[in-house]
């Protein structure tokens, strides 16, 4: 079955960087777009990054345009999150999600916490 694991979240301070890690297993990896949303207490899910199945194009919103970055290694099945000059509004748990046959699959996620 689809599993997608996140990785990588922790506490940094204000200005500091992260990487997020996504793994995937359970489905043809190099054949899907991925995207990372986050959530934050009592806000909605919002997406932060999405990359195409070659890793060809990635879309980034304004909201973080500019410090997030998204990259893909298919033949490690992975997507990275780079997020730099983060922000405590950055604080959220991180997920990475597919859509696939009409289904969103979404892994456990991981905490980013931006406080000094």
């Amino acid at each position: 079955q689809v599993q997608l694991v996140e990785s990588g979240g922790g506490l940094v301070q204000p200005g500091g960087s992260l990487t997020l890690s996504c793994t995937g297993s359970g489905f043809d990896f190099s054949s899907y777009g991925i995207n990372w949303f986050r959530q934050a207490p009592g806000k909605e899910r919002e997406q932060v990054a999405g990359i195409t199945f070659a890793g060809r194009t990635t879309n980034i919103p304004d909201s973080v345009k500019g410090r997030f970055t998204i990259s893909r290694d298919n033949a490690k099945r992975t997507v990275y999150l780079q997020m730099n000059s983060l922000e405590p509004e950055d604080t959220a748990a991180y997920f990475c999600n597919i859509w696939s046959y009409g289904q969103n699959y979404w892994g456990q996620g991981t905490q980013v916490t931006v406080s000094s």
